[in-house]
């Protein structure tokens, strides 16, 4: 066997599975399926789009604001968190200006105002 110094830059790949004949063997073209409570059931989750990618954001600001409440089932209030949250959608809005449709530009400005307010609310005491 040659030392890795040898065959130059690179890496080695090297399959370490056994092949008995007591497990039927996997063909190359279909994988093994997964069992159904896998997490990466796409089913489960939702299609992906701007919008979904967009709330959330805002769902995840609103949950910093302690407007939402946590997995555990407290209300917490993290504002460094949540300015965090709207600065990048605020960032979002910047880089994505005439690139969106209508509706996702309504949106994404009626979410930040939405957040704004709160934000400030908070952290003014009004």
């Amino acid at each position: 066997m040659a030392s890795a110094e040898s065959k130059g830059p690179g890496f080695t790949v090297t399959d370490r599975r056994s092949f008995t004949d007591d497990k039927p063997s996997q063909s190359p073209e279909r994988p093994a399926e997964e069992p159904a409570s896998s997490a990466s059931d796409d089913s489960a989750l939702a299609a992906v789009d701007f919008h979904t990618f967009v709330l959330s954001f805002g769902s995840s600001a609103l949950l910093h604001l302690g407007e939402l409440e946590h997995p555990d089932g407290e209300k917490r209030q993290d504002l460094p968190l949540a300015k965090q949250t709207i600065d990048i959608l605020a960032m979002l809005e910047a880089k994505t200006k005439g690139n969106l449709t209508g509706p996702e530009e309504k949106l994404i400005q009626s979410l930040l105002y939405d957040l704004r307010l709160r934000y400030v609310e908070l952290t003014t005491g009004k």
